[in-house]
Parts: structure tokens; C-alpha cells; sequence
């Protein structure tokens, strides 16, 4: 496993001062490159391939938000590869060693000429040390769509059409593309302050880029609420559940 130390931050926190939900996501993707860099198979090397990782769901698990300078652990493993697909557990811990927020990720190798998956090579798979898969309970990678929002598997519950908004700079990662926490920050936009999140999930199925409008469906069911990040069309960039 590979982790590193911090505490929590001042900008990193809520109006609840604690750590916020998108900022233990970044926290984990942090981790992540970081462990990729350490083994000469991050950014720049990537792009010399022509390659990059996409993440295509995220199932992240909360047992409780660390508070403003606290002191936390963060660590992160891959456990499997498979053709151009690479699975990966994260944790997170207080001082005590206590695990505070979990998460399973999947990851699409793609190149970047053709936009198409493409096949881990072999130098890159063996980089990485595979770890035992993390004990906790494993969600669907899909996340349905609300109903009308452009899948063939709808949505139960009733939907809210909310007001489209164009993509803008401070969206994009080094991808050129909506990096995947700010999916979770819009989602988060039609959740009440108040709703308490213990488990997030989400589904990413195609890149929106700038100047893109995103299209917010959105829908309450059973204490869990399910966000669509939709085109023009009502095909989802992103889904998001909020439970």
C-alpha cells in the first residue's frame, strides 16, 4: 500500500468544519498519483505514451468526516488489471489507525489519439504491487439514471428537470475534461445541506469538456438521492448517487 500523511486544512473543510466530501475525494486521487509519479508511470510519462487513466465509477464509503486539523492517513492499492481495466481500493484513517472513509474505484486505460480503450502494458502493470481486495461491501459499478434521463433502465422515483449551466475552466484536470470530483461537487449542488452522505457512488460515462452544458436531473427515492449529469439529449456524463 502507499500512503502519506496529512492534516486536515482550513479550505478543505465545510461550513460544519469538517473535511468535505469532495475533498476526501481529491484526498484519494491525490494518493493515487501520487503512488503513480513515485513509480515513473504518472502525468508526463502517460502522456509521452499517448495514454491516460479515466475513472469510470467510484464507490466511496463514510463512516464519519474528519475535523478541521485533524490528523489523517490516506493510503491507496491496485488489486486487479484486466485488459485495458485497472481496479483500486482506498482508505482512509485517523491517528489512532481507525478507518474513517473507504472506497473501491475502477479505471479505463485509454488512448488518447483514438479515445478508445487500450491494453495496460505490461512494463505499467508490473509497476504496481497488487494488494488483497479491501473486506467491504461491494456496490454496482452502474448507478441508474433518474426516469426520462436516457437510459434503458429508468429510474423508480420522480425526477426534477434543474437549470442547464455551461462547463468552465476551473472544471478541467490536465485531461482537458471534467475532472471526476467536480462531477461530485455538481451533484452535490441539489442535495440539502442537511442531507447526511454516507455512501457515494458514481458512474462516469463520457467526458464533458469546456464550454459543454450540462443538463441536471434529479430525483429522491428511499433516503438516497440520484443525480444525472446529462447533454443536450439526456445522455449522462455522470451519474451520482447520494445516500
Amino acid at each position: 500500500m502507499y500512503s502519506f500523511k496529512s492534516r486536515v486544512r482550513y479550505s478543505e473543510v465545510g461550513e460544519d468544519k469538517k473535511l468535505s466530501l469532495n475533498s476526501i475525494i481529491n484526498y484519494f486521487q491525490d494518493c493515487s498519483t501520487f503512488q503513480s509519479e513515485l513509480l515513473n508511470n504518472g502525468v508526463e510519462r502517460l502522456e509521452e505514451l499517448h495514454r491516460v487513466w479515466v475513472l469510470s465509477s467510484w464507490q466511496i464509503v463514510i463512516e464519519r468526516y474528519p475535523k478541521l486539523c485533524e490528523e489523517i492517513e490516506i493510503g491507496t492499492w491496485p488489486y486487479y488489471f484486466k485488459n485495458f481495466a485497472g481496479y483500486r481500493n482506498f482508505i482512509m484513517r485517523d491517528k489512532e489507525g481507525k478507518l474513517i472513509a473507504y472506497a473501491n474505484s475502477l479505471w479505463s486505460f485509454l488512448d488518447t489519439d483514438t479515445g478508445l480503450p487500450t491494453r495496460v502494458p505490461a512494463d505499467i502493470e508490473q509497476a504496481y504491487v497488487l494488494e488483497e481486495k479491501l473486506d467491504m461491501k461491494y456496490a454496482s459499478r452502474k448507478v441508474p439514471m433518474p426516469k426520462n434521463g436516457g437510459m434503458k433502465k429508468p429510474f423508480a422515483g420522480e425526477y426534477e428537470q434543474q437549470e442547464a449551466f455551461a462547463v468552465q475552466k476551473h472544471h478541467l484536470d490536465t485531461n482537458h475534461h471534467v475532472n471526476n470530483g467536480q462531477y461530485i461537487q455538481m451533484a452535490r449542488e441539489y442535495v440539502p445541506e442537511d442531507f447526511p452522505i454516507h455512501q457515494m457512488r458514481a458512474e462516469y460515462k463520457k467526458s464533458a469538456l469546456l464550454g459543454d452544458m450540462i443538463y441536471p436531473v434529479v430525483a429522491l427515492e428511499d433516503e438516497r438521492y440520484t443525480v444525472g449529469l446529462c447533454d443536450e439529449l439526456g445522455r449522462p456524463y455522470a451519474v451520482i448517487e447520494l445516500s
